[in-house]
């Protein structure tokens, strides 16, 4: 925990209120995203009981299997489920835009994407194992399903999957998102129930927020977000209800647990829709977008991939592919870290505190400063800034400025209080700087060595070249139906 988030949480405390601990908001929200709560039966990995989708508030479908140890039920509610799910998702796959490339091809990219957004993190491992569970059946063979059922597991696999790219949006957690944005009186284990997270940051009128969160420890108030249901609603109510229907399999035994089951799903669906507008009244970062691109981009190739009958996801990643993911993935947490600091005063003023960055005013300027001589001079301005901030870099550090894209300066001296910059790029290609390249004297400016330039690949073998030490080159990999057995499917 950083020292400004815990003095919100403090501050939190005091007021019995959430406190904001971002200027704006570093999540993309979708004009109509997919709300999906799922429920699990206690007990079981993957084993689906309910679940509410929809993008309307008002109008939610309710899928529900009455008995979720019956393998011809479970794939029931997953062909039911991708009827929500599939047209949702292939429709953001039927307009594309033309991205010109610099240096190379001209490619398609979708014009937008889905968005799923579920209560928890929990929900997104369930997704990931749902997917797990569908994505290697068949329509013909031993125990055939729908069509659609093998499609919606390749689909549900690349959303539990592309969560977990820091940054991505196209499957959200409320909780995260949420937490990502406020600081509560709470500890980050009861930030994961949703309905006590939002008491906390938007609580009824006449209470306060610490009085909200408690009234969200009642389950039967405010019911678990799923997957997981209460247990006292499994023994007092469910579990009644499934061996009636096992006993007399009826439309009213359905409807029974059907109607129990709602109970337990609506008031998560409010909050759902209680948070999304919440983070929707947030400003959005100003490179919020670009993370959004590159979700589209991700999203039309795996769209392309499934038109050109690519197979479905390996149940396991070999050692290069595994290697390269885990290196893509620290790439993309160091970016993510990075322009969430550029686009928020308050997250860099973590960094200030550490001394990775620093902010002051601007009390010199030689914009005409020059470096060499004859051809091979280059201008190169200088700036002093004064600031009170604890400045721990040494000089010859390379630093951007969150104010300046494509600025970038080098310390050349540091003291009692002042820092001497010399401006590097970003200066435009005249003999002169170009007019706002150079800081002028009373200009407030942050400076930090936090910077996302571009970072290669890592350098790793082709997956033929794997060493004996961790596997040996793989076998190619042909789906059988051997893939779909599962302990737990």
């Amino acid at each position: 925990m950083s020292t400004l988030t815990a003095l919100a949480q403090l501050r939190a405390i005091r007021d019995g209120a959430a406190q904001r601990i971002t200027t704006v908001r570093h999540c993309h929200v979708a004009p109509r995203p997919l709300v999906f709560i799922p429920l699990r039966l206690a007990g079981e990995a993957a084993a689906p009981l309910a679940a509410m989708v929809g993008t309307d508030p008002g109008h939610p479908r309710l899928l529900v299997v009455p008995q979720p140890r019956n393998r011809d039920l479970r794939f029931s509610f997953a062909a039911d489920l991708a009827e929500v799910f599939l047209p949702y998702i292939e429709g953001f796959g039927k307009t594309t835009e033309t991205i010109e490339k610099k240096g190379g091809e001209p490619y398609e990219r979708c014009l937008d994407a889905p968005q799923i957004v579920v209560p928890n993190l929990p929900a997104i491992a369930f997704i990931g194992l749902l997917g797990r569970s569908t994505r290697f059946r068949r329509a013909d063979g031993p125990y055939p399903v729908h069509p659609s059922v093998p499609l919606l597991g390749r689909w549900l696999t690349y959303f539990a999957d592309r969560s977990q790219q820091p940054g991505s949006c196209l499957l959200l957690a409320a909780t995260e998102a949420l937490g990502t944005h406020w600081a509560t009186g709470q500890s980050s284990l009861e930030n994961a129930n949703l309905a006590a997270l939002l008491g906390w940051i938007d609580p009824p009128a006449g209470m306060t927020g610490r009085q909200a969160a408690h009234e969200a420890e009642d389950p039967l108030l405010w019911p678990p977000a799923g997957p997981a249901t209460d247990p006292g609603f499994d023994n007092e109510v469910l579990g009644p209800a499934i061996r009636a229907y096992e006993e007399a399999p009826t439309d009213r035994a359905v409807e029974r647990i059907t109607q129990a089951l709602r109970t337990q799903l609506e008031p998560t669906w409010r909050l759902m829709w209680r948070a999304i507008d919440l983070l929707r009244a947030l400003p959005e970062g100003t490179r919020v977008k670009d993370r959004w691109d590159t979700d589209r981009g991700s999203f039309t190739r795996f769209v392309e991939r499934i038109a050109e009958g690519g197979p479905p996801q390996a149940r396991r990643d070999g050692a290069v592919g595994a290697a390269a993911r885990l290196a893509g993935l620290e790439r993309a947490r160091a970016s993510y870290d990075v322009q969430r600091a550029y686009d928020d005063p308050l997250i860099m003023a973590e960094y200030r505190l550490t001394g990775e960055a620093f902010a002051g005013t601007v009390t010199a300027a030689d914009p005409e400063h020059t470096e060499g001589e004859g051809r091979s001079r280059k201008l190169r301005p200088l700036i002093t800034v004064q600031t009170d901030d604890p400045v721990r870099l040494a000089p010859g550090v390379t630093v951007g400025s969150p104010d300046r894209r494509g600025h970038a300066a080098e310390i050349v001296e540091i003291t009692d209080g002042e820092v001497v910059l010399k401006i590097t790029k970003g200066m435009g290609r005249g003999k002169t700087p170009a007019p706002g390249a150079v800081p002028e004297p009373g200009e407030r400016v942050c400076y930090t060595a936090l910077t996302d330039d571009f970072q290669s690949s890592a350098a790793l073998p082709d997956p033929e070249q794997t060493p004996w030490t961790h596997g040996g080159p793989p076998e190619e990999y042909v789906p059988d139906d051997d893939d779909a057995q599962e302990e737990w499917s």
